[in-house]
């Protein structure tokens, strides 16, 4: 089983960086509005990456965009996140300013952030779902489809469980661990980066791969 795509989203998506966000955004709320938040956003996480997953290469072919172009795109796109990362700043963390304020706007009337800006574009930004569609062009079995789409499973509860520990992990960690550990992911991101421009470039020209 490869496990290279998995590695991939969990560097990407990172929930222990966006765990400062959600401590932010949630100030004030009560125990159960919290708990919403977790279970609306993890669950959001997951959709995002299983319709990628299913429905990202149907797309591509409607806009008549080619696989390789994309797989450059996409790896351009994820060393950009991956050097956002090594700055400790969190990989989909191109919020706008308006974005932002929003966020905290509804997070002061109590209403739910968990999508927005929480999931999308913090947690599942573009950089994932480019990650997503390539890796689903390299499934040619309804298996692997069907892992991949499992992984989106295994991001949304390691979402749960970062959210759900939120304060812990902010005490025991602090900002300079968790610096520390976005810092790590950015470089094993950096190098998959690479690596999937290097495969769109081989398949655009050719000549490169001799």
């Amino acid at each position: 089983m490869d496990y290279k795509p998995l590695i991939t989203l969990l560097a990407i998506v990172n929930p222990l960086a966006i765990v400062p966000f959600f401590i932010h955004y949630t100030q004030g709320f009560s125990r159960e509005q919290r708990r919403r938040t977790i279970v609306i956003s993890s669950f959001s996480a997951f959709v995002v990456i299983a319709a990628c997953a299913l429905a990202g290469l149907h797309i591509l072919d409607f806009f008549g965009i080619s696989l390789a172009s994309f797989q450059v795109g996409g790896g351009m796109l994820l060393l950009t996140s991956a050097l956002n990362m090594l700055n400790a700043q969190p990989a989909e963390a191109k919020t706008t300013s308006h974005e932002l304020e929003d966020g905290a706007e509804k997070a002061a009337m109590g209403a739910s952030i968990a999508v927005v800006p929480l999931t999308i574009p913090l947690l599942t930004g573009p950089a994932t779902m480019s990650t997503v569609v390539i890796y689903a062009e390299k499934a040619k079995t309804f298996w692997q489809l069907s892992t991949l789409v499992g992984y989106g499973v295994v991001i949304g509860l390691a979402t749960a469980l970062c959210f759900a520990m939120a304060q812990p992990i902010a005490r025991v960690l602090g900002k300079t661990g968790i610096n520390v550990m976005t810092r790590l992911m950015g470089l094993i991101l950096a190098a998959l980066a690479v690596e999937v421009m290097s495969d769109g470039l081989v398949k655009l020209f050719p000549a490169l791969g001799h």
